[in-house]
């Protein structure tokens, strides 16, 4: 019997479009091997191309249209000539917030055939789940400006921790970290300087801590949490920050995994009351757009990981073999990776892996 999934792809900007094409290809070719899984795919214009023409980067009902599906396969949002707020704001955030994608999960690890900047590290010594509180923190949207061009402005950005936004986010990390082998997780915080917020989310950490005995904790502030990720990568594996402190820990974990290309990211709304959005974390990188050379790997990845969320772990684990196969042929790496090969030979070379499976 065939399981039909509905999958919104919003492209958005860039290389978006590019690697979301190359995501849909190998889904494609993966789900047409399966004949058990079918993809009923909706394209979606939105982005800043649409918000040149109309003044918004997608319709105002565009979130609850979202409801209808299974999934989103999202590329990137983000253009020179649209400020990035607007941008943000108005596409990426305005989908996680409205669906309650409270969950953002960026794993790391080194996939064969990478070579990691970091001197002496193995594949298996940097392995990480971080776990990003996605709702609020410091990226509630709370906040203002006023008294805007005179010398006395005021802009103020107020970083949001509730008590449930924060229990939930740490409930999920814990679990996270209690299904991985290690049954370790490290707590990212700030609470030597900001002294309220971050308090609550100690504070709640370890609480929470209470109901998973047979998970090791640990917190750290997020300043020496850099050092750490760089000098003693082993010591670590599930991580949860705040919204802001894991999007800039993540991008760091891309870049000593090896590029940023290959990173993938899941939004998920673990009650499943709203579909979940899987991404590459690269952003639209129009300074290679048009050129062939985007990397497609972090796209794929994401696409493994969204099949695992609608219950297809087979389907995910074979195109997460495919990637790996593929990554490990330096003649398959893409620029970023220190190759020469373009989007389309890898997005060939994943195919033809997936389809060597069967024979």
């Amino acid at each position: 019997m065939t399981t039909t999934y509905k999958i919104a792809a919003i492209p958005g900007d860039g290389i978006g479009a590019e690697v979301i094409d190359a995501g849909l290809e190998v889904l494609d070719a993966l789900c047409g091997q399966n004949g058990e899984i079918r993809l009923a795919v909706d394209r979606f214009d939105w982005g800043s191309d649409r918000y040149r023409r109309t003044g918004r980067l997608m319709p105002e009902d565009g979130a609850e249209r979202l409801r209808a599906f299974d999934a989103i396969f999202f590329g990137a949002v983000g253009a020179p000539d649209v400020p990035d707020h607007v941008s943000l704001w108005g596409l990426r955030l305005a989908i996680c917030q409205p669906l309650d994608q409270y969950a953002n999960v960026r794993p790391t690890r080194i996939l064969p055939g990478i070579k990691a900047p970091l001197d002496g590290v193995k594949p298996g010594d940097l392995d990480w789940v971080i776990v990003r509180e996605n709702s609020e923190g410091e990226y509630a949207g709370q906040g203002g400006r006023s008294h805007r061009g005179l010398p006395g402005e005021v802009a103020t950005e107020v970083a949001i921790f509730t008590r449930a936004g924060v229990e939930r986010i740490m409930r999920f990390a814990f679990k996270t970290a209690r299904s991985r082998p290690r049954k370790l997780l490290t707590v990212v915080t700030k609470s030597n300087a900001q002294r309220f917020g971050m308090v609550l989310w100690d504070e709640v950490a370890r609480e929470v801590s209470a109901d998973f005995p047979d998970v090791t904790w640990d917190k750290v502030l997020v300043d020496a949490m850099t050092v750490r990720m760089t000098l003693n990568p082993r010591s670590l594996d599930t991580i949860v920050a705040t919204n802001l402190h894991a999007d800039i820990l993540s991008d760091l974990a891309a870049a000593l995994a090896g590029s940023i290309g290959i990173a993938p990211t899941a939004n998920l709304d673990p009650t499943r009351r709203a579909p979940s959005m899987f991404e590459p974390i690269h952003g639209s990188a129009f300074d290679i757009t048009g050129k062939g050379i985007a990397n497609p790997i972090g796209a794929f990845w994401s696409a493994s990981m969204m099949l695992d969320y609608l219950g297809e772990a087979a389907a995910a684990q074979r195109l997460l073999k495919a990637i790996e196969q593929v990554t490990a042929n330096p003649d398959l790496h893409t620029p970023d990776l220190g190759g020469s090969a373009t989007t389309r030979n890898v997005t060939d070379a994943v195919i033809k892996t997936l389809r060597g499976f069967n024979t």
